[in-house]
């Protein structure tokens, strides 16, 4: 029998201990799985069904002779039930709120991204075989699997935060997970504002832009926050819009009344049925949208999206990886061009300036802050160019005593081309607004 806190035990080893308690609550699983009507399960819900469950779990607890002091019994209880309904070791890290990011590399190796710096978790699974219980948990909600056929998946929790997955032989160290956090209470602006990641005239410019039905596209690297700032900016849609969303994996948390959410959808065994993105885009159109949003242009559907925009579908919405709002203009070539698409450069060029008027930069800096580091707007075409001039920029003047990266939001002292295109909506920035000065100092 398990005695954790008999005399004989106190001179255990803390490893020995954890490993007593892991045997423990294994064998109370165990029979927690058999002593379950499954029949009963399914007619319950949520949180009846967890308290239920935990009853019961507490009457295994004392069929065992254990000496469990009571915070040792209620941990036992918290994690038998987190492995039978959660995503088991994984389920205390998603209860912290401070972690933006979740990094599993093999079973004995978790790292969380917590206030922009990677920090290394005690939390570790028994081996390859329970992390992978809990990855399969995890895709088959989504309807989606993960094998030797098919080793790499994308899929999301029910909160809306993204996950990926690879598993050997691609990964070498065993199973791979990285969860990007995407909490049920989504930033809002006043967040945004507080972290000083924009400034209040950036606010007022992004928000007139989205009333007045301008199309945006997001750019930033990965994890600079572009998902969390397309989310922000359609707070900004009307309600009386009707909106499609595309994404690989929905994590979009739009807050409107009329939102339809489409999904990619991967192959099956066989590699047939795969759905991409550029089919969903031209089905939307059939769809009578007002606005489309994208998850993320990464191909074919680039060029879609823009004919979109330039057919009656303004306002609406998309982000790609680049590191400036330059390299976002020449990514979308890329992109289009990786398509197949046989266009002149001139005609392409031509496309992208009459539909794209905004481009949004976020920047995830040295030391984890997350800005807006450019809005800037297309104007045009001039020649063989596309012609672009910045509103508003932040320029990194250093680091702080932390590591982390200090510098100022700057008004360029341009007046927007499309001012007009405001005032035909019924929306007058003050002129203030666009004065040459620096705007805020972080």
């Amino acid at each position: 029998m398990t005695k954790l806190n008999t005399p004989a035990s106190t001179a255990l080893s803390s490893q020995e201990k954890e490993a007593e308690f892991e045997t423990l609550k294994r064998r109370i699983h165990s029979k927690l799985v058999d002593k379950l009507d499954l029949s009963r399960v399914g007619e319950l819900e949520g949180d009846v069904l967890r308290r239920e469950i935990r009853l019961v779990v507490e009457h295994l607890c004392d069929t065992e002779d254990t000496l469990l002091n009571r915070k040792e019994r209620d941990r036992l209880v918290d994690e038998v039930l987190d492995e039978t309904f959660g995503l088991g070791p994984m389920e205390m890290l998603l209860k912290d709120p401070s972690i933006s990011e979740i990094m599993v590399n093999g079973p004995k190796s978790i790292f969380v991204e917590k206030n922009g710096k990677l920090v290394k978790t005690p939390v570790t699974f028994r081996d390859n075989k329970h992390l992978m219980q809990i990855i399969d948990r995890i895709v088959s909600r989504v309807g989606r699997r993960v094998d030797e056929v098919c080793p790499m998946v994308d899929a999301r929790l029910p909160d809306g935060s993204r996950v990926n997955a690879i598993i050997p032989p691609l990964a070498l160290d065993g199973p791979t997970v990285t969860i990007r956090r995407f909490g049920s209470n989504p930033l809002k602006l006043e967040d945004l504002l507080n972290y000083r990641s924009l400034t209040p005239e950036m606010v007022m410019l992004l928000e007139a832009s989205m009333k007045a039905k301008l199309n945006i596209v997001i750019s930033g690297g990965t994890g600079s926050g572009k998902t969390t700032l397309l989310n922000t900016l359609s707070s900004f849609i009307s309600n009386d819009d009707r909106i499609v969303t595309i994404e690989d994996a929905a994590e979009l948390q739009l807050q409107q009344d009329h939102v339809v959410r489409l999904e990619t959808r991967p192959p099956n065994i066989e590699g047939k049925g795969r759905i991409s993105a550029t089919e969903l885009v031209k089905n939307s159109l059939r769809m009578r949208p007002d606005r489309i949003i994208i998850g993320e242009c990464r191909g074919g559907e680039t060029l879609d999206m823009l004919q979109a925009m330039n057919t009656g579908h303004d306002g609406s919405l998309t982000t790609c990886h680049a590191n400036t709002p330059r390299d976002a203009i020449a990514r979308i070539e890329t992109m289009i061009m990786m398509a197949g698409f046989e266009m002149p450069m001139k005609a392409m060029r031509t496309q992208i300036a009459s539909a794209v008027n905004l481009i949004v930069q976020s920047n995830r800096l040295q030391g984890g802050p997350r800005k807006v580091t450019h809005i800037t707007e297309v104007l045009g075409m001039e020649q063989d160019t596309i012609v672009m001039q910045d509103i508003f920029r932040f320029e990194k003047t250093g680091v702080d005593q932390n590591g982390r990266a200090i510098g100022r939001f700057i008004s360029t002292g341009i007046r927007p081309s499309f001012m007009d295109r405001l005032e035909q909506a019924g929306i007058r920035l003050p002129a203030s607004t666009f004065r040459e000065r620096v705007m805020m100092e972080d």
